[in-house]
């Protein structure tokens, strides 16, 4: 049943998210102005940001109400009612309290064992848990909020060959994140894991191109500011997977109550800066000193109706996407999550090549053997360790 689940959420992540990307990719081109004639490009991150979370909310707001049990209360179905998992309630050594009454998997997450009589059944939430639960819901959301512009703002210094290079290393700002924040401990074998996946992309990325020379030349002229504005997006991101693996960890929620709260928080922030007039900031508020976005971004689709489809596509992908990414965290954590969503780009490239007939340098070959070899590596240790709690 796990392997099952995993399947059908790396499958969901994969194809929603390729759908995603071709959206998001037909969005950053212009589009042609039927007042003027003239091509021009949709600038409003904030309202691309509303409208992804917007439709995020939506998506998990239908999948609690249709997978609601009969009987069961609202407050419930939204994870307001029972939900503290007693293993909160200190750390030692260093370690996180999931691992005290448990043994912990690859992930920091702790999986309890079922003859264990210290094992203590899920308490009600109080109104000082609830807001507590809440207020780690809001600093996900801030996270998610405030990372985008790091992210789009380093692309003004940096090359697209150095961000993606960095996103390939994404996998060691979560877990040191995870570490740094919350003092989960790992399985020895993940710590290797996670240098091999990232050694692997890398190779796999920056190798590509290198007859023409284009990935060195590109990150040659990325400059160290950039470099820094990607640095700190990839931490904030650390800091959002490493947050919602000790939501998971401490409350019994789900992965889509969770993806329900946040995204509402998400939406009502990013639509009141939206409403509100702004002095222009880079990424955030292009447009003109102290004019609502709002304004600008409706008077930019009425003038522009072809955005309309690619923006509804790339809002309702990535809230379908999102049921599957949060069904990840809930059940295998963030460090796997993170692995699907960057191998989704190497499969997507060896997929080309298949079917368009590609051809990859011989670094790239090495890096996605590197990967696939890891991959498989770790699928024969977490046998090993499921063997090992059997025996106990």
């Amino acid at each position: 049943m796990t392997f099952a689940r995993l399947v059908v959420c790396v499958v969901g992540v994969y194809s929603m998210f390729l759908l995603w990307a071709i959206a998001q990719e037909r969005l950053s081109v212009p589009f042609v102005s039927t007042i003027t004639g003239k091509p021009e490009k949709f600038k409003s991150v904030l309202f691309l940001n509303t409208a992804q979370s917007a439709a995020s909310a939506l998506s998990s707001l239908v999948y609690i109400l249709c997978t609601r049990k009969k009987g069961e209360s609202l407050k419930k179905a939204f994870g307001l009612s029972i939900g503290i998992t007693g293993k909160h309630s200190s750390h030692t050594n260093g370690s996180s309290n999931g691992t005290m009454n448990g043994v912990a998997n690859g992930n920091g997450h702790a999986k309890e064992k079922n003859t264990s009589p210290s094992s203590t059944p899920p308490r009600p939430l109080t109104v000082g848990m609830r807001r507590q639960l809440f207020l780690r819901y809001l600093q996900c959301s801030f996270f998610i909020t405030t990372a985008a512009p790091f992210g789009f703002a380093s692309l003004s210094h940096i090359s697209y060959p150095t961000m993606v290079l960095g996103k390939s290393c994404k996998l060691v700002p979560v877990m040191l994140m995870n570490v740094l924040l919350y003092r989960r401990k790992f399985a020895v074998h993940k710590y290797f894991v996670v240098t091999m996946v990232t050694a692997g992309i890398t190779m796999f990325m920056a190798f590509g191109d290198e007859k023409n020379g284009k990935a060195s030349k590109g990150v040659a002229q990325s400059s160290l500011w950039g470099l820094f504005l990607l640095i700190v997006n990839l931490l904030i991101d650390g800091a959002t997977n490493s947050t919602q693996d000790e939501i998971f960890t401490k409350y019994k929620v789900t992965g889509q109550q969770m993806m329900f709260w946040i995204n509402i928080i998400s939406t009502v922030v990013t639509a009141v800066l939206l409403s509100i007039p702004l002095p222009y900031i880079p990424t955030i508020h292009p447009g003109h000193n102290w004019e609502r976005e709002i304004v600008q971004s409706m008077g930019y689709v009425r003038s522009h109706p072809s955005v309309i489809k690619p923006l509804a596509e790339f809002a309702l992908t990535g809230g379908l996407g999102q049921l599957f990414i949060f069904e990840t965290l809930q059940h295998f954590g963030s460090l796997t999550l993170v692995t699907i969503t960057l191998t989704r780009k190497l499969f997507t490239m060896l997929l080309s090549v298949i079917v368009y007939h590609h051809s990859l340098t011989l670094g790239q070959w090495a890096g996605a053997g590197v990967v696939f070899a890891d991959v498989h590596a770790k699928r024969v240790m977490q046998e090993k360790e499921k063997a090992k709690i059997k025996d106990l």
